[in-house]
């Protein structure tokens, strides 16, 4: 095993939270990124999950180089953030590490991701933990003996969180959890981007409209988002999601429906770390202070990073790469 990676100290140049926010899905670093990726990307092969109640969620699996596992096989279960993909740059980054050190990958999309909107009729949004829960535990029958393990980002990681925290109900044995800037109080995450600079807010318009358009052309005969793709406030397009597109009754309740604050993590009990940064312009670090702290989770607060950065070089993986691969070797 390695050892763990020193603390996260940028290069001063690229220091700026807002800098380092956006570098992890720039789309010039995509060629960089993708070259170093290249050999998890050749052993990718595309799963289908069967998630329960009729969901499939699809992932991307690859297996490690011949000879480079150790004799107990481990899968990393890896989760990206809202309107990302299985092939956001910063999850191929971390896939393409953990296959160099001899894991089995599964990249996860999920619903409404990664172009899979006409895998399910209803629309994706971010209480559908019961089918992330399906598909931890489809990847757990098909691949007995392995020691399991889930990293997720942003959104991803407050999946991750949550998942952990019905582990035992649902009958799942994960080794290590890693989540990156999770998202932990909703509202307070919905404020930052309405209220933060505009190019968050446009950035995810942006994405959310052309998801929306994809599922409109997925299932024509059931969605008409035409008065959704038209707001510009992502607090008003999801109260209209919220209202014409879930059970909840109101967008508070909704956004309550996916927060990690509050007691909601009392039941982890998978060795858990939590990666974040103060310095993070959408998850708020003071957040972290309304979250349950059973013994199994661990929180490391850096003073630089932003919202899923941790970029200490522009080529090679990041440093958050780094720690979760040293938390799954040592799981």
């Amino acid at each position: 095993m390695t050892d763990a990676p020193a603390g996260f100290r940028p290069p001063a140049w690229i220091a700026n939270r807002h800098l380092q926010s956006i570098l992890p899905s720039l789309p010039l670093r995509r060629p960089a990124v993708e070259r170093r990726a290249a050999a998890v990307s050749a052993a990718s092969r595309p799963l289908v999950l069967d998630c329960g109640d009729g969901v499939r969620l699809l992932g991307l699996h690859a297996a490690p180089p011949a000879g480079a596992g150790p004799a107990k096989p481990r899968l990393a279960v890896l989760l990206h953030g809202w309107e990302g993909s299985a092939d956001s740059l910063y999850l191929l980054s971390i896939a393409q590490l953990l296959h160099e050190r001899g894991f089995d990958t599964v990249r996860l999309n999920l619903r409404d991701h990664g172009g899979t909107h006409a895998l399910n009729r209803e629309l994706f949004h971010s209480c559908r933990l019961p089918e992330v829960v399906g598909a931890v535990r489809r990847l757990q029958a098909l691949f007995p003996g392995h020691r399991l393990m889930l990293a997720g980002f942003s959104l991803g990681g407050n999946f991750c969180l949550r998942v952990g925290a019905r582990a035992r109900a649902a009958g799942l044995t994960i080794a290590r959890i890693v989540a990156v800037c999770p998202v932990l109080d909703p509202a307070t995450t919905l404020d930052a981007l309405e209220r933060g600079p505009a190019v968050y807010h446009q950035y995810f318009l942006y994405k959310w409209r052309r998801s929306l358009q994809l599922k409109q052309e997925a299932w024509p005969d059931a969605y008409d988002f035409g008065d959704m793709i038209a707001d510009r406030s992502l607090r008003s397009m999801t109260e209209r999601m919220v209202l014409a597109h879930t059970d909840y009754p109101d967008l508070a309740t909704y956004l309550s429906g996916y927060a990690v604050t509050g007691a909601l993590l009392e039941s982890l009990e998978t060795p858990t770390r939590l990666i974040t940064s103060t310095d993070d312009p959408m998850i708020l670090a003071g957040d972290l202070a309304r979250i349950a702290r059973p013994p199994s989770l661990e929180l490391t607060v850096t003073p630089r990073g932003g919202h899923c950065g941790f970029i200490d070089a522009l080529r090679g993986p990041s440093w958050v790469d780094r720690q979760i691969a040293f938390e799954f070797e040592r799981a």
